[in-house]
């Protein structure tokens, strides 16, 4: 299985790299970074994993032509994208600028597409199928204050992943979304109440790990999912149910 991650030099890009490498895949791993991305190629391929880091804008359609067309030259086909780049931008609605605005959608929405869009070129191409998997959040199914631009792209995916069943499928490629919740990760601890806030209004008792998100974008791009297409997966440890607020 050979595999494109975009956004994954840390965090749950970073794991959902190392899960799939251990586990036989030949990864490209894109960051931004050019430095991180090549540290983290090499944490995988340490551990035993097939992974080479492609640094580069996962907003920039030029470069995901190159970078799918890298990833066939490295392994020979692409079976697998996770197109997990992404930033989030907090703030008030009433204060909110057009420049923050225009740096979401030219990455979670533009870029996305257009990944979306390379990717599928390709597994057509090769006639054998494939996986897409799009990485929402539980913002995008659920309101949460200060992050109405933010949630606006992240549902935005989950509606991409809807539509695109009717022109994908003949091709025998699914498209879903993993839509996580509160996570631990490098950014989120940077943040000291976070654990316990998250912990506190969390059904479940505490927030996602990496390795709990990354085991669901495991299942959706294996064969054991390939009747699921078209589909959100909320792993958020049951908040979206009662939707309690951290604040």
């Amino acid at each position: 299985m050979n595999v494109i991650v975009t956004g994954a030099a840390q965090g749950i890009g970073f794991e959902i790299c190392r899960q799939m490498a251990l586990r036989g895949a030949s990864v490209l791993l894109n960051d931004l970074d050019e430095e991180q991305a090549q540290q983290a190629a090499d944490r995988i391929q340490a551990e035993g994993g097939r992974c080479q880091a492609l640094a580069g804008d996962a907003a920039n359609v030029d470069f995901i032509k190159t970078m799918v067309q890298t990833a066939v030259s490295w392994f020979g086909s692409l079976d697998v994208l996770v197109a997990n780049a992404g930033i989030t931008t907090f703030g008030d609605f009433f204060d909110y600028q057009p420049e923050s605005l225009q740096k979401l959608l030219d990455l979670n929405i533009r870029g996305n597409f257009f990944l979306t869009q390379q990717a599928a070129i390709q597994m057509r191409k090769q006639g054998q199928g494939g996986r897409i998997l799009l990485m929402s959040s539980v913002t995008g199914q659920q309101a949460h204050a200060y992050l109405a631009a933010y949630g606006m792209t992240k549902a935005a995916l989950q509606m991409l992943a809807k539509s695109l069943v009717a022109e994908l499928s003949p091709h025998r490629i699914t498209i879903n979304c993993v839509a996580p919740g509160a996570t631990l990760t490098e950014r989120t601890l940077d943040d000291p109440d976070y654990t316990s806030t998250w912990s506190r209004i969390t059904p479940l008792g505490k927030p996602a790990t990496v390795a709990d998100i990354a085991a669901a974008v495991r299942f959706l791009t294996s064969p054991e999912a390939g009747h699921i297409t078209g589909q959100t997966l909320v792993v958020d440890g049951g908040w979206t149910s009662l939707s309690p607020s951290p604040y």
